[in-house]
């Protein structure tokens, strides 16, 4: 739940804004929130970023984060914003499964068909993908709702 004391400090930002601010082009903006690269809310026709998912994504898009292995790994598997496969690799599987799993709010009630529409933005198989999360703990499932479990950490 938020408090109130954290409302006054969140600040969102629309495309325009972000276009701006970043000398980027509109379109890329949108893309890059259609295909969950940058998270954001549609509302209407346009979208809304917290200032906090801007800073995280800026930080993730940083020259520091070319030594995160996991980026390299999503790199490598996602073309055109999608998984066409899912890696036979443990590890290599489990940084994919995480990427798809930071698009799901904490704290929040997810029906299966919501569950499916986020990931069927990232990959084909959205069963496989949402019973991974459940048997690695990244979710849980109760009376047909799915709940990103707070208490699960990446890995580094």
């Amino acid at each position: 739940m938020i408090e109130n004391d954290d409302k006054a400090d969140m600040k969102f930002y629309c495309t325009n804004e972000l276009a701006e601010m970043l000398k980027m082009n509109v379109q890329v903006i949108a893309r890059k929130l259609q295909y969950g690269e940058l998270a954001g809310y549609k509302i209407g026709k346009d979208w809304r970023v917290k200032e906090s998912d801007l800073l995280e994504w800026l930080e993730k898009h940083s020259n520091q984060a070319l030594q995160d292995p996991g980026e390299k790994v999503i790199g490598r598997f996602m073309k055109k914003g999608r998984f066409e496969t899912l890696p036979v690799q443990y590890k290599r599987r489990k940084y994919i499964l995480e990427y798809m799993l930071r698009q799901f709010e904490l704290n929040r009630l997810y029906s299966e068909k919501e569950v499916n529409e986020i990931i069927s933005r990232f990959h084909d198989d959205y069963c496989r993908v949402r019973r991974e999360f459940v048997d690695e703990k990244m979710m849980n499932r109760k009376d047909g709702k799915y709940r990103r479990i707070v208490s699960y950490t990446f890995l580094k």
